[in-house]
């Protein structure tokens, strides 16, 4: 009986093994990595005069080999977002740096093009302003205050596939949620001149490359 036992043993020990060794390989198998630029912005604001900031997205997708017309896709990223100023008394930039996580569908329309679409969560962990006004060399401090640290939207987008495990993508990223918090109680003079008086929502067109280790 214990010999019994014992080679049971001895074959549970291998299938651990082998189990361990190949489920990293078949998970390897449907991770990607992804890297480009964000043109980001902010929505509805003529009063600060914003114009588009330039920052750097990347992060690490899953995405399952699909096996016919639909697929899923989730992502991890460090999303650099944010706006340009210009006001009556001065003009800068604002610099926010988010982790997001898009969930999303994808339609497989040939083996060669992509389309995503999905709904994503947001999280600022950074924020900076600078102004740029000649001799100034003014920068605000404590600018995490303002701004509400989770956010929520839609992200979509096609995808290219030219060959092996080379993508070339474009996505549209909608926030949904208010940049600022309500700012309507602050005392006079507190709230920096480049926070406008209504509550906007990130705006952001992403492009990007990348390497997807499927087989």
């Amino acid at each position: 009986m214990f010999r019994v036992d014992k080679v049971n043993l001895k074959k549970m020990k291998k299938l651990l093994i082998i189990a361990l060794v190949l489920f990293p390989a078949g998970l390897w198998a449907q991770i990607g990595l992804k890297g480009g630029l964000n043109f980001a912005n902010i929505t509805n604001v003529s009063s600060i005069n914003n114009s588009t900031n330039t920052g750097f997205a990347g992060g690490l997708f899953i995405a399952p080999k699909p096996k016919g017309l639909f697929g899923f896709q989730s992502e991890i990223e460090f999303s650099q977002q944010g706006y340009n100023f210009d006001t009556n008394t001065n003009t800068g930039n604002v610099n926010l740096d988010y982790i997001i996580l898009p969930q999303l569908s994808t339609i497989n329309i040939t083996r060669f093009v992509q389309i995503q679409i999905g709904p994503q969560m947001a999280f600022l962990i950074n924020a900076k302003a600078s102004d740029n006004n000649a001799g100034s060399g003014n920068s605000y401090s404590n600018m995490l205050s303002y701004y509400n640290r989770f956010d929520y939207g839609l992200a979509g987008g096609v995808e290219i596939h030219p060959f092996k495990g080379l993508l070339i993508g474009g996505r549209y990223n909608l926030s949904l949620g208010n940049m600022y918090k309500n700012l309507e109680n602050a005392p006079p003079g507190t709230v920096p001149s480049f926070i406008p008086s209504v509550n906007v929502k990130n705006n952001v067109l992403n492009l990007y490359m990348g390497w997807h280790f499927v087989k």
